[in-house]
């Protein structure tokens, strides 16, 4: 398991705008090196002002949005339209404010049956990661105080799979059904970065990071990309009892 680099800033606002700057860094590189960039998206309050940021970039500092294809981590079983879909959330926020290509925007249908958008979103998912090789240049994570991340909860088999890159998943605490990438498409990223905010996830991310290895009671510990440090960025409050720099190292 690498040891994560882990960065805290002083406001939520100051942890967005860094995290805007790694976002359009790896975007650039990705462009330059292989001619697209493919991001899966997390859901959440959190990563809302991230997307805010994007939408509103000036000429010149933007992106080539035609060369970006959007993806999702996960996704609730609700149509587009419900408080409750990530990806209402990042339409609403990013997508409509955007040049983005129709066809770059790769969403998890949460109004079908979950095996069925499961299988949709496992072929759609193939064809979005043959624009980068293959593989996500980033992976966009969150943090639940259960220690889940995208809708890999603790107790559910989508731990366990290895062969699949997009499987459904019932989860009992919720009594509701999630559709969620699998850890083998998260640890292939090229990059993966968590974005956590707020004083009730202090006791998570202070556990998640402090973990001597990985443990399926915690999901978020199984997040060990092959290729690169998983980078997380907080704020103030929800690492109040971790250490910056590279390591895991607690106060």
């Amino acid at each position: 398991m690498k040891r994560p680099r882990i960065d805290i800033y002083e406001s939520t606002g100051e942890m967005e705008s860094a995290a805007e700057r790694e976002v359009l860094g790896i975007a650039r590189r990705a462009i330059r090196d292989r001619g697209a960039c493919t991001l899966a998206l997390s859901g959440g309050e959190t990563p809302r002002g991230l997307y805010r940021r994007l939408a509103v970039l000036p000429v010149g500092e933007a992106p080539d949005w035609s060369r970006i294809h959007l993806c999702f981590g996960d996704e609730r079983m609700v149509p587009p339209d419900d408080p409750g879909s990530n990806y209402g959330m990042v339409r609403h926020e990013l997508i409509c404010r955007i040049p983005l290509p129709a066809g770059n925007v790769h969403r998890i249908r949460g109004e079908r049956p979950p095996d069925v958008a499961a299988a949709e979103y496992a072929a759609d998912l193939e064809r979005a990661l043959s624009f980068s090789g293959g593989r996500f240049d980033l992976v966009l994570l969150g943090l639940g105080e259960d220690g889940h991340t995208a809708s890999l909860f603790p107790d559910t088999d989508a731990l366990g799979e290895s062969e699949k890159t997009v499987c459904a998943v019932y989860v009992s605490r919720l009594s509701a059904w999630r559709v969620t990438v699998t850890l083998p498409v998260i640890n292939s990223a090229r990059e993966v970065l968590f974005l956590v905010s707020g004083a009730r996830k202090n006791d998570i991310v202070r556990r998640v990071l402090g973990s001597p290895g990985p443990a399926a009671d915690t999901p978020a510990t199984l997040v060990n990309p092959a290729d690169s440090t998983p980078h997380w960025m907080l704020d103030c409050e929800s690492g109040a009892s971790v250490q910056p720099g590279t390591g895991s190292d607690t106060v």
